[in-house]
């Protein structure tokens, strides 16, 4: 089988720039490289890559190549394509693996200033809670910096020395063999996980942790209006950071308990209110409970089964503060007897002789009525 083009090889044409010729080498280098590639040719085809660049790449080469083909290159002492120099080809792939500077720069962002993590706490509340809002007192468990060596792990009147297995370097470095001779690879160092220090006699109070284990105990003030899922965040109450970096935040979730009564939808808050015939049809003054407290709620004579009532302004406040509260509905249910006194017979007996026993099909059924008043 002849051998395959070189141009072919690096996908380019034969009047290519040595600029493009490089970059097409770099995008199939990245492809094919061995380290990289999950394709069973990688090794093979990454040969033949770097056969095509070292020619191509070579002025006196490639003018032999264009002129004779293989047998103008072959002529000329073969090709050596294990000695390019690959430095600024293959910089940025070594450096993803972790080689060289990449490295390097990997061991100080390691010491890098970072933010502690946050924590979460669930605050259960009662309805009424939720609603007008509520103080609570709440108790978490949390890591601080040890009073005693003061974060630095070591017990005091000692102190941490460099680590003997990265001389302080935070890292430690491997060699290895590949295509393109040796290759030094970086990694954390065990010994001290890249701190580059390590600790001779450890901090007895907190065990060399540097942090100590605390239960704290704070206020949240919970405003009216939240919701059951809500959260609150309080910021720098959560772990601390490490190497002087910010501590976390605690959010808060709220959690609301169910009501007796009560219903909430959005700022809405729902009642189903039980009266019997008698005050349906003659209409009354009834007594309703509210989350301010019980208020007179006036029945229209005639009031159907079903019916909702609005009753402004006792409903949830918003919970931005915007001053506004949401509205109370409440949804009538008629009661219809079950048992009757023998005087009750006779008057509802009275009752039906008069309004007669012709029935006729209504307009419109409760579900239909309560879905329009709800927006559903």
């Amino acid at each position: 089988m002849p051998p395959a083009d070189y141009y072919e090889t690096l996908g380019v044409g034969k009047t290519a720039s040595t600029d493009e010729i490089k970059s097409a080498f770099r995008n199939l280098a990245r492809r094919y490289h061995p380290d990289v590639s999950q394709e069973a040719n990688a090794e093979d085809r990454f040969k033949e890559i770097n056969e095509a660049y070292a020619v191509l790449s070579d002025p006196d080469k490639r003018a032999a190549y264009d002129r004779f083909g293989h047998a103008g290159v072959n002529g000329m002492g073969g090709v050596d394509y294990q000695n390019i120099d690959l430095s600024d080809i293959f910089g940025d792939i070594f450096e993803s693996f972790g080689f060289g500077g990449f490295g390097r720069a990997r061991g100080r962002m390691r010491n890098a200033p970072r933010r502690g993590e946050h924590l979460q706490y669930t605050v259960t509340l009662e309805f009424t809670e939720a609603v007008f809002g509520v103080e609570k007192e709440i108790r978490f468990t949390r890591d601080e910096v040890c009073a005693v060596c003061r974060g630095s792990r070591a017990e005091p009147g000692t102190s941490a020395v460099r680590c003997s297995t990265c001389a302080g370097a935070g890292e430690v470095r491997q060699q290895r063999q590949s295509l393109f001779g040796t290759i030094t690879q970086v990694a954390t160092c065990p010994a001290c996980s890249g701190t580059g220090e390590t600790i001779e006699t450890a901090c007895k109070h907190c065990s060399g942790r540097g942090l100590d284990r605390k239960t704290v105990t704070k206020v949240v003030t919970i405003p009216a209006g939240v919701d059951d899922g809500n959260q609150i965040r309080l910021g720098g109450e959560g772990q601390p950071g490490t190497n002087g970096g910010p501590n976390g935040d605690l959010y808060v979730r709220i959690r609301v308990k169910e009501h007796q009564f009560f219903r909430r939808r959005n700022n809405d808050i729902h009642l189903d209110l039980n009266i019997n015939i008698a005050q349906a049809t003659l209409g009354a003054e009834v007594t309703v409970p509210t989350v301010d407290g019980d208020d007179k709620l006036h029945i229209q004579a005639g009031t159907q089964p079903g019916k909702v009532m609005r009753m402004r302004g006792k409903g949830v406040p918003d919970v931005h503060g915007s001053g506004r509260r949401g509205d109370q509905l409440v949804l009538i249910n008629v009661q219809v007897p079950n048992r009757l006194t023998d005087e009750q017979r006779a008057l509802f007996e009275k009752l039906a002789e008069s309004l007669g026993t012709d029935v006729r099909p209504g307009e419109r059924g409760f579900f239909e009525t309560l879905k329009d008043v709800l927006g559903l």
